[in-house]
């Protein structure tokens, strides 16, 4: 495998577990890649500025509307944000710059934890890469609208999307074996997932092995995709209420992802350590992305931190929470 090809299976395994930022639509003005470098540094007001002084002179320019959108998603703003995002879609130049401005959009509503809204600005972004023949997009977006629906507790709408982009991943022309492994690796990734969600802990274990299986039997696909390994069997440990174990197998997933960091922060506070929490939670509320794991994590850590600051500074402490293993585990091993 050339060192190209490994580099794209990372950035395909971050764009549909951990989905990676997308582009903003059309070329940028200097104006607008100043505001994106001080959005990245977390200056969102300033970055807002920006945009906006550029669309008082270009009010049509697709990025710069993009822009602002995004901004004001991150300011918690949404209802403002897709005005700008709708003005995007309509002055698009081109079907894929169309198609990025309704994926777009579709995101501020993932922010707003709409999935319903999500999908419905995700399926013309589908149906743009059917019409160019382009499988492996469909299976991403696909993918991102079911991520969306599964983090705000939509499961059966996630389980229909994960299917679709699965199916719809595998029917790419000409599909190298690793991608074949991606897609299959991907696929039980998401049934565990689902399952650990509803409850069935077996179901979800019997998900993780065969993702583990997949991963063993193409190591150059592993090379980029084992990270989201402990992120699952962490993930299944947190909803099975074994919070120690789920933060044991979090740690070695990204810590860069804010949904990662959101995870471990209520595991921190399920074990009692409050200020872990909270440190786990400042980091998920700075991200500057906008994609299914920021919409999650941004407003959710968000809405965390002024309770768990307030606790911390009363000096207070959290009460651990009672753990599977040492509530549940004992009287299955003993027949009740």
């Amino acid at each position: 495998m050339t060192p190209k090809f490994v580099l794209a299976l990372a950035c395909m395994g971050a764009s549909a577990l951990s989905a990676q930022p997308f582009g903003r639509g059309g070329p940028q003005s200097e104006t607008v890649r100043q505001g994106q470098q001080l959005l990245r540094q977390g200056k969102v007001e300033e970055a807002l500025a920006l945009y906006r002084q550029e669309l008082a002179k270009t009010p049509d320019s697709p990025a710069a509307n993009n822009a602002a959108g995004v901004a004001l998603d991150l300011l918690g703003r949404g209802s403002e944000a897709r005005v700008y995002f709708a003005k995007a879609i309509e002055t698009a130049p081109s079907p894929q710059a169309k198609a990025m401005a309704q994926r777009a959009m579709a995101m501020s509503y993932a922010f707003q934890g709409d999935c319903a809204n999500t999908v419905k600005y995700e399926q013309p972004v589908f149906d743009y890469y059917v019409s160019v023949k382009d499988g492996y997009q469909q299976g991403e977006i696909a993918d991102e609208a079911a991520r969306v629906c599964i983090d705000n507790g939509d499961l059966n709408t996630a389980e229909h999307w994960y299917r679709i982009g699965y199916e719809a991943g595998l029917k790419q022309t000409d599909i190298p074996p690793e991608r074949v492994s991606l897609w299959n690796f991907r696929w039980e990734h998401a049934q565990a997932r689902l399952a650990a969600r509803r409850g069935n802990l077996a179901e979800a274990r019997k998900h993780a092995a065969a993702a583990k299986a997949v991963l063993d039997k193409d190591a150059s696909m592993a090379e980029a995709q084992s990270v989201f390994y402990p992120y699952l069997t962490g993930y299944i440990a947190f909803y099975a209420g074994d919070y120690k174990a789920a933060l044991e197998d979090l740690q070695k997933a990204n810590q860069t992802d804010p949904f990662i960091q959101c995870l471990m922060g209520q595991a921190y506070e399920k074990t009692g350590e409050a200020e872990k929490a909270r440190e786990c939670y400042l980091k998920a509320a700075a991200t500057t992305a906008h994609n299914p794991p920021a919409a999650y994590a941004r407003p959710f850590a968000t809405r965390k931190l002024a309770p768990l600051t307030a606790t911390l500074a009363r000096g207070n402490t959290l009460q651990p929470a009672i753990s599977w293993t040492a509530s549940i585990a004992p009287r299955l091993a003993a027949g009740r």
